[in-house]
């Protein structure tokens, strides 16, 4: 993403309370997560308004080093910047952005798992998410799993999209506008 995309994401998306650029790590999280309670205070978010940001955050924080550490892990030739943005639209809205270079084959991991999210109603999302946590499968450490489901659960919509770096690399962009 070059800076002119991103003058226009922050344009079009009202006030950004919090933008990183880089690479992350759990004592970085944590940083900016205390930092997101600072601003739900001031801004006087509600328990549950709060709640939903900061899990959606951290999930797509976490996501985004996961992707990273699984193709350092195998010497692969990966670059594990990512960018996340949290604000607050014209509209009164929070959301949480977040863009990540991922693989071309988590890109056939990730998809049909946020389509099927896409098609459902909030009820069923919740009884997916249930089943998955008692079954153990896709589980947070296995990627492109149970996390996308514990957005979902929590914001009124999803969007995402993917944009091609090269035949094998791929921008992940991923938007949650909270409830």
């Amino acid at each position: 993403m070059n800076v002119k995309k991103l003058e226009n994401i922050l344009k079009e998306d009202g006030i950004v309370f919090l933008t990183y650029g880089g690479f992350l790590t759990q004592s970085l999280i944590a940083g900016m997560t205390e930092a997101l309670e600072k601003e739900s205070e001031d801004q006087n978010l509600g328990l549950s308004e709060a709640n939903n940001l900061f899990t959606i955050f951290i999930e797509l924080s976490q996501n985004m080093m996961n992707y990273s550490k699984s193709k350092k892990e195998i010497n692969e030739s990966f670059d594990p910047k990512g960018l996340i943005m949290v604000g607050k639209t014209e509209n009164n809205e929070y959301y949480v952005f977040s863009q990540n270079i991922l693989d071309k084959s988590d890109q056939s991991k990730i998809v049909p798992k946020l389509e099927e999210i896409k098609g459902m109603q909030i009820d069923d999302i919740k009884k997916r998410y249930r089943e998955l946590r008692k079954s153990g499968k896709d589980s947070h450490g296995k990627g492109a799993g149970i996390g996308f489901y514990e957005i979902a659960k929590r914001c009124k919509n999803i969007e995402y999209s993917f944009e091609d770096i090269n035949d094998t690399k791929r921008y992940f962009q991923f938007r949650a506008v909270i409830k």
